[in-house]
């Protein structure tokens, strides 16, 4: 790869340049609306600023990082499609599910590879549960509950938490976008979502416009009851997985690892943990090889799929009741 552009340079666009020079990714660009964030990104990873995308693909990049508050992902990727490039996408795919199927199309046309950043499935404890799961170690899989908490204005610090898009509607905030990564993996472990029954509130005394915390019952199509807990209300870090198989149960703590009780009681422990940024490394440079979204990836169907549940669950809580995909 010789060019790589980052398109939106906050948080995790920022992440996605300094792992592009960890991997030796040669060129890269950056966009940014910010002048002062773009300029200190570019200085950072001695890349190249642009004001604007058009100028940015002028430049004629070969992949494209979609790193934009959600509800900009869709035109972005189009835009950088007709283009020519590749694209990895960052999570929510979008904030609704307008112009996805065109987004779709135009991959196809132009026979471009395309991924969505769901990184957890590149941590080592996500893929362990996925493989205890076909391998029957679990036995039939009855029940997979998983949770995603942490209070928002710790999430980044050094910045005001209302003007980032997790507290914004209008940019595709929200707990259920934002934290749609448990709902990615529950169905890469557990398979599709037929119906979901949620509540999805903004209970705290935070500024957003949007739900800050939402509990979601799932109807998976193999009969196995999922259970999805997402908040940025709670102090401390909590995320974690528990899967209840008829032979075995298996709890995943992201800080201490695997613990797997069989059906004679035994424990087994697995201390499958992983440095914060690991799976962003491992994402975006298995994303570099093979430039398209082949095993582990989300494919952008996947992430269409992860966001109509997503935003069914809304819907779900407005109408209190369960709502069919």
């Amino acid at each position: 790869m010789s060019r790589l552009l980052i398109v939106g340079c906050g948080s995790i666009g920022a992440r996605h340049a300094r792992n592009a020079v960890t991997l030796g990714a040669g060129d890269i660009g950056i966009v940014d609306v910010d002048v002062q964030r773009r300029a200190t990104v570019a200085q950072e990873v001695g890349g190249r600023g642009f004001e604007s995308l058009e100028a940015a693909l002028d430049w004629q990049p070969e992949v494209a990082v979609i790193c934009t508050p959600p509800a900009q992902h869709v035109a972005a990727a189009r835009a950088c499609v007709e283009a020519g490039c590749d694209l990895l996408v960052e999570k929510p795919l979008s904030a609704s599910l307008e112009g996805i199927d065109e987004l779709s199309a135009a991959i196809t046309h132009h026979d471009a590879g395309a991924a969505v950043a769901y990184q957890l499935r590149f941590h080592p404890a996500i893929s362990r549960l996925r493989a205890l799961v076909r391998g029957g170690t679990l036995g039939r899989l009855l029940v997979i509950r998983a949770e995603f908490g942490q209070y928002l204005p710790d999430w980044r610090p050094s910045r005001d938490y209302r003007e980032t898009y997790t507290a914004q509607a209008s940019q595709g905030g929200g707990i259920l976008l934002d934290a749609s990564h448990e709902i990615d993996y529950v169905r890469w472990i557990a398979g599709d979502i037929s119906g979901v029954f949620a509540r999805a509130e903004h209970l705290s005394d935070l500024s957003l416009d949007v739900e800050d915390t939402a509990a979601l019952v799932l109807r998976m199509e193999r009969g196995v009851i999922g259970e999805v807990h997402l908040d940025c209300v709670q102090r401390g870090y909590a995320r974690g997985c528990t899967l209840i198989g008829t032979e075995a149960t298996v709890r995943w703590d992201v800080v201490s690892g695997l613990r797997i009780t069989d059906a004679k009681g035994a424990v087994h422990e697995e201390p499958l943990t992983s440095e914060p940024n690991a799976p962003y490394l491992a994402e975006l440079d298995a994303f570099m090889s093979a430039r398209d979204a082949v095993e582990p990836f989300a494919s952008i169907d996947d992430a269409r799929q992860v966001l109509a549940v997503a935003l069914a669950a809304r819907r779900s809580s407005a109408e209190r009741r369960e709502i069919a995909l």
